[in-house]
């Protein structure tokens, strides 16, 4: 996601007696809110058009359907209020927030309900524009990760003592369905969405195919735990706090791999840095005469930070983007470094994951033929927003949110990335085989047209896998 923000806010640690007890309250609203939705199939219209309805077991309350339809009716007003397009793209909000009013009040859950709001936003068609429902009381594991490779979705990653490897399951797996709804690049990240965010699953059902065409059926379980957001206000909370904090900061650091002053990859998980910390890592690209950034599942992050390390690149000014808001368009441009940027031979490495500022950064790139872009085709989630929260009631502190966008961003060929996205100039896709031997031939291949010989295994140890657990 694109951000507009110059930092990243600091985060406090210090709570007061008083505090601590509204917030065990807090925790315990979310508990009873949460209990009655975690446990069931989402009910989200509109998005895959094929999800079923269960029926929960816990009653659905008067109480529950006007908290639904506040929900709705904060999170609507806000698309009215900011979204970048005044018309809509189209769409006939007012008789949309309606049929969402109808089906909330139809609805057999509050999980259906919320499942409703979520339909409602997802009608505009917009990357960046979304519910963010109240957190909820645990986290939860299903014990993989699935990724677009070009048109087929893989396993590239499996936890060690989940109940998927335990089943068998395994990097290089290809993977159709995941409870009998198709993979695709259209709706991976919805699926995502509703089993991550909307409705957790105790497990999931997955599907998958062999080489030969053959279809079987594998159900793996997830892992739940107490969520961070509760166990911050346990004993010992704030050390727990301290010490998720220093952990979301060194997975976010960026990353180094050298051969001599002849060749640096360096690889960037998200545009979170501040100006002093891009500067350090332009400085260390012209110690080098090649270098290849590897933006390999940045979702993006701050609009700072993709300007000034793609100004970086540059002696002179660069025109990024035009900004398109709802009452104005202004062109926005990368100040370029002049003798302090970094001229050498420079490649950078997109995918399937890597969206918004990832995307921005690498199509400039390609337009102002600074270098080649190698890899997948990127996401195609370009557009610029903010999240406007509320809180339920007073003194609740039970809070949920809408992400608007607030601009469209044209780049300066005059197209937008939103839906379409980066088309790299080299396809280097991995195989079923590269993920099941760890393999990496993207960057073997960048490696090689910098003239640095890398085995696609070689490749593949650059940088390691972090986990964000700490497992």
């Amino acid at each position: 996601m694109l951000r507009q923000a110059s930092s990243i806010a600091g985060v406090h640690f210090y709570f007061s007696a008083a505090e601590e007890v509204r917030q065990a309250r807090v925790t315990a609203k979310m508990r009873c809110f949460w209990k009655k939705v975690a446990w069931y199939s989402a009910v989200f219209t509109g998005l895959l058009g094929c999800f079923p309805s269960s029926v929960s077991c816990q009653q659905y309350s008067k109480s529950d359907r006007e908290f639904a339809h506040a929900m709705l009716r904060d999170v609507s007003a806000d698309v009215q209020k900011y979204y970048y397009d005044a018309k809509l793209h189209g769409v006939d909000w007012d008789a949309r927030v309606r049929q969402a009013k109808e089906n909330i009040d139809k609805a057999d859950s509050l999980n259906g309900a919320v499942a409703e709001i979520a339909a409602a936003l997802d009608s505009l068609n917009d990357s960046h524009t979304f519910f963010i429902p109240p957190p909820r009381t645990f986290d939860l594991d299903y014990g993989f990760k699935m990724e677009m490779i070009g048109d087929h979705c893989y396993i590239i990653r499996v936890r060690s003592g989940s109940d998927a490897e335990r089943k068998g399951l395994k990097p290089g797996d290809e993977i159709v369905a995941v409870d009998e709804h198709p993979l695709s690049r259209r709706t991976l990240w919805r699926i995502h969405y509703i089993y991550d965010t909307l409705s957790p699953q105790p497990g999931l059902r997955l599907t998958l195919r062999n080489d030969a065409g053959q279809e079987r059926q594998l159900e793996v379980l997830a892992k739940f735990k107490t969520a961070s957001d509760v166990k911050y206000f346990l004993h010992q909370g704030v050390n727990v706090m301290v010490q998720d904090a220093d952990k979301k900061r060194l997975l976010l650091r960026a990353r180094y791999f050298e051969k001599g002053d002849g060749f640096l990859a360096v690889k960037i998980p998200e545009f979170g840095f501040s100006a002093e910390e891009v500067d350090n890592i332009i400085s260390k690209m012209r110690k080098h005469k090649c270098v290849v950034l590897d933006l390999r599942g940045n979702p993006g992050g701050f609009t700072d930070t993709l300007d000034r390390l793609l100004g970086g690149l540059f002696q002179n000014d660069v025109k990024t983007f035009d900004r398109v808001q709802r009452s104005a368009s202004k062109p926005v441009t990368a100040t370029g470094r002049h003798h302090d940027a970094f001229i050498g031979r420079f490649i950078v490495l997109i995918d399937s994951e890597s969206a918004s500022a990832s995307e921005l950064f690498a199509r400039v790139v390609q337009l102002e033929r600074r270098g080649f872009v190698i890899g997948d085709h990127s996401a195609g989630k370009v557009m610029e927003a903010k999240r406007y929260r509320h809180e339920v009631g007073v003194d609740m502190g039970i809070f949920y949110a809408a992400s608007v966008t607030v601009a469209d961003l044209l780049m300066a060929d005059g197209k937008s990335l939103e839906h379409l996205g980066v088309e790299p100039d080299i396809e280097i896709l991995p195989t079923a085989h590269d993920l099941a031997n760890a393999c990496d031939p993207a960057m073997a291949k960048a490696a090689g047209l910098l003239g640095v010989q890398l085995s696609p295994q070689e490749a593949a140890t650059m940088f390691p896998y972090e986990d964000p657990t700490g497992n």
